[in-house]
């Protein structure tokens, strides 16, 4: 399958539950607190690479993609490379520096569930949320036992490996993730013309 066509597919299924994850927070009332970045200033997430194939793309469509390759190469920690944190002091407060082309672990995350060993969905959310908005949070998880429909992790961990099964079940932390689709889409197009018949000239 063509990159184009991997890419247009990405992001169909994360349209799909950019309107979900809308209509969960409509009927369940929680909110991520404005500025909070404290789940994004973590070393340990883990993405696939296939999450962040249309970032990749669009770097690569505005010349880009060789620079960022660089720069991540070059990074020193292991925070995600699309992070921004407020100040050197504040980590905990910033936002992402491309939103549109978060990985699906960012969108997932705090409005999505996942099952316990009993098969129970389980809200699969942050602290703060938990704790700020603890009687929202527990209303919530009776809203779902009770039927209320919620987003599950492995149900579009499942659907994004059906596009492309190498690069979608592969975690990784979340840099490489990045490097590794950035890697694919440089491949792709070395022997290749520039998507759309255009010339490259990046």
């Amino acid at each position: 399958m063509a990159i184009e066509n991997k890419v247009l597919q990405v992001e169909k299924l994360f349209d799909l539950l950019d309107i979900e994850i809308s209509t969960f927070q409509s009927k369940s009332n929680l909110h991520c607190l404005s500025g909070c970045g404290k789940c994004c200033n973590n070393p340990n997430i883990e993405a696939s690479p296939l999450e962040f194939l249309p970032w990749a793309f669009h770097l690569f469509l505005n010349g880009q993609a060789e620079v960022m390759l660089e720069e991540l190469h070059q990074k020193t920690d292991s925070n995600c490379q699309l992070y921004r944190p407020l100040t050197l002091l504040e980590t905990n407060n910033g936002s992402c520096s491309n939103y549109k082309y978060r990985g699906l672990i960012c969108r997932l995350f705090g409005y999505a569930s996942s099952r316990d060993k009993y098969g129970e969905l389980r809200l699969a959310t942050c602290k703060i949320i938990k704790e700020s908005q603890h009687e929202n949070f527990l209303e919530t998880e009776e809203a779902i036992r009770k039927g209320l429909y919620v987003p599950i992790f492995t149900d579009y961990y499942m659907n994004l490996s059906q596009i492309d099964y190498q690069l979608g079940t592969k975690m990784l932390p979340i840099n490489k993730a990045i490097i590794v689709a950035i890697e694919e889409v440089l491949q792709y197009y070395a022997y290749r013309p520039f998507p759309g018949g255009l010339e490259n000239i990046a």
